[in-house]
């Protein structure tokens, strides 16, 4: 029988009464599985009035209250962590561990929230002139919204709805309609730590959804991860409409590899970050750029090691590598293989063509590895989001440095070396956001914030840690001048000298 997903409204499930359904399948079969409500904008407009209703006592409630909800809602998290990876593994197609790595990231920003009270201490100056005091205050902005991807449909969430819930706002999310359970679990486990209700909200849908929390009135935040061309619409529309927007973008991350790198760390470290969650990560390394005489020998050590990755369903122990999210997706990624060898491009490895058996229907595709790829082709301009690997030539640092500068994403990128100096130059002058150093995937812990450069980042602030605080208060500066006690007023006589 086929699963029924629906919204979260006001602390209970809510019935869609669109008449929209759209499909999810189980990636590994291929057979639609679930179908999700996809919401009118008169039920959009249902989930903001209650989250708008919410907010006017939860924007005042105590840090103590707060603190001690999320407190609960953690250890509930962490109890329930296989049921989140299971709903994952079923609706995206991942490895049970990969979707277990993933609760734990989101872990990560639970702790950051639970701990939220020092981030909110405000700044106090005494007698900056006689008898005035200045105060600096954080207070939170309202309604706010989260608008987020299939690829990790638990962990980006919570990168956002912890901190801003914390921070005294209230919340409505718009998950991918691909794999929409895992949030209704997420939103159930709230209520269960005594989250009043209103305070977050689901709303399941698609373009009308979205456009409709754009543009309401009564939001005054988005937060969105997403493709490039999806990002720049986000925070050119909701900017338009007078709200804060931080919109992060797409990825084409670059891996350099200097001469006197440990070869074998670093062909691990490009199968992991390549092929792991089969490439569908904004964080994945999609480019190898390989300097000086080391390309061949890397480019061999990459493959021996990703022919032995083991592919098969999700919910396998055995399993390395999953399918990819949808039979459309897959094939837009085989697209791009097909067409690196007529761009010139040395297909070393050609995923294209791979099944598993039992599982024919299944969205599967191998590991693809394109050597001496060029700056010019498909295969290296777009962001492909599946386990594709490009590998680029480069004669010095010089060179692959501006190469990736060159690149108009500024995501994430990460240098494999044993100079220090070379390091340094390196983490200094590379135009991404977030740099590994022997390091292929530098995706900041919870107290740092994530975000790119470039057309990877839409808006001024990143995500998580102090920025994600900042972006979900707003602050306030109060002066203050009391009369000294001891002057004549009008008052009570408190009976204070007045010979001081």
């Amino acid at each position: 029988m086929t699963k029924t997903v629906h919204h979260w409204i006001g602390g209970k499930t809510v019935e869609g009464e669109s008449g929209d359904w759209g499909p999810v399948t189980d990636p590994a079969t291929g057979a639609v599985t679930t179908r999700v409500a996809l919401a009118s904008v008169e039920e959009v407009d249902r989930a903001v009035a209650a989250a708008r209703t919410a907010f006017q006592t939860w924007g005042t409630s105590s840090l103590a209250q707060r603190t001690s909800i999320l407190f609960r809602f953690r250890a509930l998290l962490d109890a329930n962590r296989d049921a989140i990876a299971e709903l994952i593994t079923a609706e995206h197609g991942k490895v049970h561990s990969d979707a277990l790595g993933e609760v734990a990231r989101g872990l990560e920003i639970v702790d950051l929230a639970c701990g939220i009270t020092t981030q909110l201490k405000g700044e106090l100056s005494t007698q900056v002139s006689n008898r005035v005091d200045v105060a600096a205050i954080r207070q939170p902005v309202g309604v706010v919204v989260g608008i987020t991807p299939f690829n990790f449909p638990a962990m980006v969430p919570m990168w956002m709805f912890p901190l801003a819930i914390a921070c005294g706002n209230t919340f409505v999310l718009k998950p991918s309609e691909k794999d929409p359970s895992a949030s209704l679990k997420i939103a159930e486990l709230l209520a269960e730590a005594g989250l009043p209700d209103g305070v977050f909200n689901v709303v399941q849908g698609d373009k009308v959804a979205v456009d409709r929390l754009l543009e309401h009135p009564d939001v005054a935040a988005v937060s969105f991860v997403g493709s490039t061309p999806i990002a720049r619409h986000i925070h050119t529309t909701a900017s338009a409409n007078g709200k804060r927007v931080q919109a992060l973008g797409g990825a084409k991350n670059h891996m350099l590899v200097l001469p006197d790198a440990d070869l074998d760390a670093a062909a691990d470290a490009a199968v992991s970050a390549a092929y792991g969650s089969a490439g569908e990560r904004c964080m994945a390394i999609s480019a190898v750029v390989a300097v000086g005489a080391v390309g061949g020998e890397l480019v061999d050590k990459i493959r021996e090691r990703a022919e032995k990755i083991k592919i098969g369903p999700g919910d396998d122990p055995a399993s390395e590598m999953g399918p990819l999210i949808t039979r459309a997706h897959r094939d837009k990624v085989a697209s791009y293989v097909h067409g690196a060898a007529e761009q010139g491009a040395d297909v070393v490895l050609d995923g294209t063509g791979y099944t598993v058996d039992g599982y024919e229907d299944g969205h599967w595709i191998g590991l693809s590895l394109l050597d001496k790829v060029s700056t010019d082709s498909d295969a290296y301009r777009d962001e492909i989001f599946g386990p594709v690997l490009c590998v680029l030539r480069a004669d010095t640092y010089e060179e692959g440095l501006a190469l990736i500068n060159a690149s108009p994403f500024g995501n994430g990128t990460a240098i494999f070396t044993r100079d220090g100096g070379a390091a340094r130059r390196f983490q200094l002058e590379v135009q991404a956001g977030m740099v590994g150093v022997n390091v292929p995937i530098p995706v900041p812990v919870g107290y740092h914030s994530f975000g790119g450069w470039k057309d990877s980042l839409f808006g001024d602030l990143h995500v998580y840690g102090n920025d994600g605080v900042q972006f979900y208060t707003r602050g306030k500066v109060v002066t203050t001048r009391w009369p000294d006690p001891s002057e004549p007023h009008g008052g009570v006589d408190l009976g204070f000298p007045r010979n001081h």
